[in-house]
């Protein structure tokens, strides 16, 4: 018998959360991600983010549990009562991040990123980056470890400890942060509009090579690396009452 709730439960390898697959699908059976109401994911921020990738190609909301560690985008782990839970969740919508990277031989590598795109030195010696912004170059050169771009669902994550900004969850800007910056010494990076496109040109790369990363999506050797927000792409996912992202932001600041 099918259950009022159509449930799709995934879980990362980790021994913990499979282990609670399994309990969940004996109690709330299973089904295809295209066939369910909701995607239940089991693991940790790393899993959720991508479980939310592979969602938005069935349109499906997903609603995390914590069986990882840190659980920022995540639902406190219970078997008791899923489906009363789910039916009572509310719901937070997130536009990725699009990045684009080109490297020496030409080709283009593409990437969505729900939390950041980071550029970050690939080698011993500092990056060199060029910015710009909307085609305007903002910094001619800024002498770094490496610099990332993020939404504010992932203000709290790699950009909060380069020392950026928490965003409120509903605010329509993108943080610019330095990652380790020597020149210049005091910039910390920028607030952005959320339809700015921001462009990296690598500067003297073969000397001094950097890598690209869009959660979790490498590029080696760019050359230059564009991001901007994806407002065609949408993330739905759900949170208990009360504990929503723009909660969780608030109190990530007081702690």
């Amino acid at each position: 018998m099918r259950p009022a709730t159509a449930i799709s439960f995934r879980a990362s390898n980790a021994p913990l959360a499979q282990s609670a697959m399994e309990s969940l699908i004996n109690t709330y059976g299973q089904v295809s991600p295209q066939d369910a109401d909701v995607i239940v994911a089991l693991g940790g921020d790393g899993f959720m983010l991508e479980t939310l990738l592979e969602a938005q190609l069935c349109g499906k909301p997903v609603y995390g549990m914590n069986r990882g560690t840190v659980g920022f985008l995540m639902n406190n782990y219970s078997a008791e009562n899923l489906t009363d839970r789910l039916s009572e969740a509310e719901e937070a919508v997130i536009n990725p991040l699009r990045m684009r990277a080109g490297s020496e031989n030409g080709t283009i590598a593409e990437a969505l990123a729900i939390n950041e795109v980071s550029l970050l030195r690939a080698g011993p010696q500092a990056a060199r980056l060029k910015i710009s912004i909307d085609g305007k170059p903002r910094l001619e050169e800024l002498v770094c470890d490496g610099a990332l771009v993020s939404t504010p669902a992932g203000s709290t994550a790699y950009n909060y400890s380069a020392h950026g900004p928490i965003l409120p969850i509903g605010s329509e800007v993108l943080a610019l942060t330095a990652v380790a910056p020597f020149r210049p010494r005091r910039w910390r990076g920028a607030l952005l509009p959320k339809s700015a496109l921001v462009r990296f040109d690598v500067l003297n790369p073969a000397k001094r090579p950097v890598m690209a990363d869009a959660d979790g999506n490498p590029v080696q050797n760019v050359h230059w690396v564009e991001v901007n927000s994806e407002p065609t792409v949408e993330h739905r996912i759900l949170f208990d009452p009360g504990h929503g992202l723009e909660e969780r932001l608030i109190r990530e600041q007081f702690l």
